[in-house]
């Protein structure tokens, strides 16, 4: 997706998560994310923007830790985190187009990577302070979720630390019913492949719309919210070795 357009998904999702935050108020759980509280989602989620800013602004080249998460509570968190929503929002539309600093995902440059896994690392805590308040949680349009598929997939599960792993070589097929796409993801003993395909058969096909399946395969949803045909196992494999976490 172009930068300018996850841009505006940044803006959206951010603007959303405090929204619900605000309606659930800080004491709310956070039944996605187990043990959280919603303040603890603020101080999450803003600790990454303002870690990801300094990528920015400051053209790190290598990696630098993020600061501690901050102590607000209350309406001081919120306006805490709507301060650092804005200043990633306006570090990356200030951005150059050539910016240099350190990534952790390949992406077609390091400002369209900081665009991409922001606006994806919102959208998903969006949904998570969304589920504080019980309902329905907003859409996320279909070429979004698609675009978070393959990062999810083919970005974090490409690398050496995913956890994913299978004594026999399986492949678990990804098929959302509202967009072109498909992904097939090889899991073994070594680190997961993924290819834009659907060559030969798969052992497990999730499918639905793009929407579920990026929920899901985040660990937002049950497997129940999708699709699972052929061995449930290996969907089940997913659910439990897939996590991705902060460190």
């Amino acid at each position: 997706m172009e930068t300018a357009r996850l841009i505006k998904f940044l803006v959206h999702d951010g603007q959303l998560l405090a929204a619900a935050a605000v309606e659930a108020g800080p004491d709310a759980m956070v039944p996605t994310c187990p043990g959280w509280q919603v303040r603890d989602l603020l101080r999450h989620v803003g600790m990454v923007h303002r870690w990801a800013t300094a990528f920015v602004t400051e053209g790190h080249t290598e990696y630098h830790p993020a600061e501690e998460r901050s102590d607000l509570d209350g309406e001081a968190l919120v306006e805490w985190f709507r301060e650092g929503h804005g200043l990633l929002v306006a570090a990356l539309s200030e951005a150059p187009a050539d910016l240099r600093c350190w990534t952790f995902l390949p992406a077609p440059s390091p400002l369209a990577f900081w665009a991409r896994r922001q606006a994806h690392e919102t959208a998903i805590h969006r949904s998570d302070a969304e589920s504080a308040l019980g309902g329905t949680p907003s859409p996320v349009a279909a070429e979004f979720a698609a675009d978070g598929i393959a990062e999810l997939l083919t970005g974090f599960h490409g690398r050496s630390r995913s956890p994913v792993r299978s004594e026999a070589p399986r492949s678990l097929r990804v098929r959302p019913v509202d967009t072109d796409d498909v992904w097939t993801v090889w899991v073994s003993t070594d680190v997961p492949r993924t290819e834009p395909s659907e060559e030969g058969p798969a052992d497990c096909e999730l499918s639905g719309t793009a929407e579920q399946l990026y929920l899901t395969l985040w660990n937002r949803l049950p497997l129940s919210a999708v699709s699972v045909a052929g061995e449930a196992d290996l969907a089940q494999l997913w659910r439990e070795m897939s996590a991705v976490t902060w460190s």
